[in-house]
């Protein structure tokens, strides 16, 4: 019995989509146990998967961080999607949405991004680094 248990593939992303809103919001991982009645420790074992949030916490987390529980489970491995709430030509994991928003950089440019306000000077910059990234129209 010395082999520890892996922590679940969904324990796993709802940890990683806990830490992107967090992140989103420039919240601290102390102020979000502060306002749970937790450690920061107890954020980071959530946030990695090794430790199981269970269905109040969840809803708690869910409150602080604004979002609905269902936030959480969005792309979460084998969690077939409510219909209706895909896109078209949409793939059905958008995992590197979520990579790219966890990054610092990914969660810098898309702050400053959605602060520009004139739509001709977003588009601008999305050709500019469509361009740099080698992909056409």
């Amino acid at each position: 019995m010395a082999s520890k248990k892996s922590p679940n593939p969904i324990d796993i992303h709802v940890g990683s989509r806990v830490r992107l809103r967090r992140m989103m919001l420039g919240m601290s991982q102390e102020k979000l146990g502060e306002h749970l009645g937790i450690t920061f420790q107890q954020i980071q074992k959530y946030e990695k998967g090794t430790n199981r949030i269970g269905a109040s916490r969840l809803q708690a987390i869910a409150r602080v961080l604004s979002v609905p529980p269902a936030f959480f489970f969005e792309d979460a491995p084998g969690v077939v999607p409510v219909a209706g709430n895909q896109g078209f030509d949409e793939p059905q994991s958008a995992s590197y949405v979520v990579d790219f928003l966890s990054s610092s950089e990914g969660l810098t440019l898309n702050k400053c991004f959605v602060r520009i306000k004139d739509a001709k000077i977003r588009k601008k910059i999305v050709d500019l680094v469509r361009s740099i990234a080698g992909e056409e129209d």
